[in-house]
């Protein structure tokens, strides 16, 4: 299973730090919390099967 690439950890890291109100210094905790997500995620897709991997 691929690990989530720079770019989408980023953008799923920024997403969340909007939609906590931008906190400041919280920079590692958001990328950390978007890189779980995207592993999460791809374990649990009903959509992976083999052709998908």
């Amino acid at each position: 299973m691929p690990e989530p690439s720079k770019q989408e950890i980023e953008a799923r890291a920024y997403k969340l730090w909007e939609q906590a109100g931008r906190p400041e210094n919280r920079e590692a905790e958001f990328w950390q919390l978007a890189e779980q997500e995207l592993r999460n995620e791809d374990k649990s897709s009903p959509t992976r099967t083999p052709d998908t991997l």
